[in-house]
């Protein structure tokens, strides 16, 4: 998964620099709560609803953040796709039910 965090964590250092650049106290919380939306994409948890009791800008640097996030991911997890098809390297599924047999393969 280092491939697919990486660009994330870029992400949030950016954020996080350009926070600390921030004239104002708003842009301040707008940087934050964009890097929590990249963190939480990452975590695959969505704290949108806390967000919504917050002025405006900030839920939309949340969501801006959250949906950005949730993006890199698929895009990372669609090259690994891509380079398994090309490379006809097998990808490990899910071990879900493998461990279980049914019927004749008990």
């Amino acid at each position: 998964m280092n491939h697919a965090t990486n660009p994330i964590t870029v992400r949030i250092e950016w954020c996080r620099r350009q926070s600390a650049q921030a004239r104002t106290e708003p842009e301040v919380d707008e940087w934050g709560a964009e890097a929590d939306g990249l963190r939480d994409a990452l975590m695959n948890s969505d704290h949108t609803d806390n967000y919504r009791q917050c002025p405006p800008e900030i839920l939309r640097r949340y969501v801006l953040g959250f949906q950005d996030g949730t993006a890199l991911l698929q895009a990372a997890r669609m090259q690994r796709m891509i380079h398994a098809a090309t490379t006809e390297t097998p990808q490990q599924g899910p071990r879900i039910g493998k461990d279980i047999l049914l019927g004749d393969d008990q």
